[in-house]
């Protein structure tokens, strides 16, 4: 919680909020909705306009009665940055109060430079899309990074990452902050993006919501009555670490049959490239320009979308062991929604189909009843707008008065046998005459 001292701050960020949440208002709107008094409402106005907080936008339509003047947010006074990043890619974007993208900066991670190439990249890129944005002057509010690993939010360190081994107990929120000068974020890139589909793509503001962020890693963001989940060391969602065979399928966090070992897109990688070198033909191999190298699990997606035969019997393994993977979370949670990664979609309608029937075969009935699977709405951009959503609801929260210091820092009390002094002032500088006592003040509790 956010503490002013100050009533008339507090004030500002009340019409502030509400203006940002339900506008263009106009004054009397305010005052309904705020209960603050209309000529206290006035001069908070006059203050935010002043310092190009709100800006007029027009007068309102109301068919009788005088037409008001309507407030909106000033959405270009103020930015923040949003930095997502994976084992293939950085996006840097800088948002206005509306997330609308100023500029974005996108590249290949340069892992070959390790743990401190990886750290100058990010400052970079971060850095370029502040210069293509062209807002010097202009406030910025902060800066989000969404990391692929496993993220402490609280302490901004991110603790590691199955996909990046070198990427360990980085204090990201401190680079970035001696980096800018400004508060930084860090949040995972799984909940940053479950956020963004929440609130701005496929989620649809539902309340219980899981999103599956799929490709080398497999994490889930898990959102229940409107919270989302973190856990007691951070590490709430970690799907694809989740145990689902008895083999020796190898995963990097060090055990053997995870999901993500198993249908990740490393798996669907290595399969194909395994069944091409014995001979078997593939789309893929046409979809890759002739280079069996350049095969991704993208083309193998595409590929199966397609009717290639190889591809698609690779994709609904895959997609049977995601199906068995969500069941288990829809009989944890009791999701009303499940979102999965826009990068499925290139697989087509199948797999989704594929998906639904196995969580439907192997979840409880009543919490499948009503429950729908569907493709997220967000690309790439999906974890920047996530940082920048958490960013601004951290700025725009509406803050508390700060309680009086004797309330919240114990007060010393006086010594009831104080020492006696050891030397006497000299005789020019007597002691001060005791002053006279006062009659005694009723103790207020």
């Amino acid at each position: 919680m956010k503490y002013v001292s100050k009533k008339s701050e507090r004030d500002e960020q009340v019409v502030e909020h509400v203006v940002r949440h339900f506008g263009p208002l106009s004054r009397v709107a305010i005052h309904k909705l705020t209960k603050l008094r209309l000529n206290t409402i006035s001069s908070l106005v006059r203050n935010l306009i002043n310092e190009g907080r709100l800006v007029e936008a027009g007068r309102s339509d109301n068919p009788m009665g005088r037409k008001q003047i309507l407030l909106r947010l000033n959405e270009d006074h103020s930015f923040v940055v949003g930095v997502e990043f994976d084992d293939e890619h950085v996006i840097a974007s800088v948002l206005n109060l509306s997330l609308k993208m100023k500029s974005t900066v996108k590249e290949r991670t340069h892992l070959e430079g390790g743990l401190e190439g990886l750290r100058r990249q990010l400052l970079t890129c971060a850095g370029r899309a502040l210069e293509q944005a062209g807002v010097a002057g202009r406030p910025l509010l902060g800066i989000g990074i969404a990391d692929p690993g496993l993220v402490n939010t609280q302490g901004g360190v991110v603790v590691m990452s199955s996909t990046i081994e070198f990427w360990k107990q980085v204090p990201l929120r401190e680079i970035f902050e001696k980096e800018f000068k400004v508060p930084a974020l860090v949040e995972s890139k799984t909940r940053a993006r479950a956020v963004a589909e929440r609130m701005l793509g496929a989620g649809e503001m539902i309340k219980d919501l899981i999103y599956v962020d799929y490709g080398r890693g497999i994490g889930a963001g898990i959102i229940l009555d409107g919270e989302l989940l973190r856990g007691h060391r951070w590490a709430v969602g970690e799907f694809g670490h989740t145990h689902m065979v008895e083999d020796d399928t190898a995963c990097k966090c060090g055990s053997f049959g995870c999901l993500e070992a198993l249908a990740g897109s490393v798996a669907l990688e290595s399969r194909i490239h395994k069944a091409i070198s014995e001979g078997s033909t593939s789309q893929a191999l046409a979809l890759a320009g002739g280079n069996a190298d350049k095969i991704s699990a993208w083309v193998v997606l595409e590929a199966a979308r397609l009717g290639d035969k190889t591809c698609s019997a690779l994709v609904e393994q895959a997609g049977n062991y995601l199906g068995l993977g969500l069941a288990n979370l829809v009989n944890l949670f009791n999701p009303s929604v499940i979102v999965l990664d826009r990068r499925l979609e290139l697989a087509g309608e199948d797999l989704l189909d594929q998906i639904v029937r196995v969580v439907k075969r192997q979840a409880l009935s009543h919490s499948t009843e009503d429950l729908e699977i569907r493709f997220a709405r967000l690309g790439e951009e999906a974890g920047v707008l996530g940082m920048g959503l958490m960013l601004l609801e951290r700025h725009f929260e509406i803050p508390a008065l700060k309680p009086p210091k004797f309330m919240i820092e114990p007060m010393p009390r006086p010594d009831p046998h104080p020492a006696a002094p050891t030397t006497r002032p000299p005789s020019d500088q007597p002691f001060p005459a005791a002053p006279a006592r006062e009659a005694a003040e009723p103790t207020v509790i």
